[in-house]
């Protein structure tokens, strides 16, 4: 695959997993809306809007994606610490994923979920097993109950 295909795979598959983001925010929004959260469920949907937008420029368009894994590892995770320091969705944006505001955990579990579905991965499962170990937290932890609430508000009820 030349560089020019390359880069049209690329912005496509960037531009889904934005419009994905956007819609799951939307989603999210509205429940939020509904429950009496109006200012956090419009400042989600605004969010939605320009979810990831650093990468589609500078160091993160560049090295941002799989094919420099090989040979340009150290560029690439330059490229991520980039992407993390300037977007408020990480928790290593915060330091911790405890320290995040309430905004960013809804905006980072829409993140979450589009990421689960294009990779075709059970999001709750994924939050269970994985991300407690990779962000420090426990299944009693106030943030681990505010994820859970926001994915149950977000996604359908589990299929029994």
């Amino acid at each position: 695959m030349n560089r020019e295909e390359l880069n049209d795979k690329r912005r496509k598959l960037l531009l889904r997993h934005i419009s994905n983001v956007r819609e799951k925010c939307d989603i999210l929004g509205e429940k939020l809306i509904e429950q009496g959260e109006e200012d956090l469920g419009h400042k989600l949907m605004a969010n939605g809007r320009i979810h990831d937008n650093s990468k589609f420029y500078g160091i993160e368009w560049k090295y941002l994606h799989s094919d420099v894994l090989d040979d340009k590892l150290e560029l690439f995770k330059e490229a991520m610490n980039n992407h993390i320091s300037i977007n408020k969705h990480h928790p290593e944006y915060w330091g911790a994923i405890q320290n995040m505001p309430r905004l960013y955990v809804a905006e980072m579990v829409c993140d979450w979920a589009s990421r689960s579905n294009e990779f075709g991965n059970d999001l709750r499962g994924w939050i269970k097993d994985k991300a407690t170990k990779k962000f420090k937290m426990t299944v009693q932890s106030s943030v681990y109950k505010e994820i859970k609430e926001l994915v149950d508000l977000l996604l359908d009820p589990k299929f029994d």
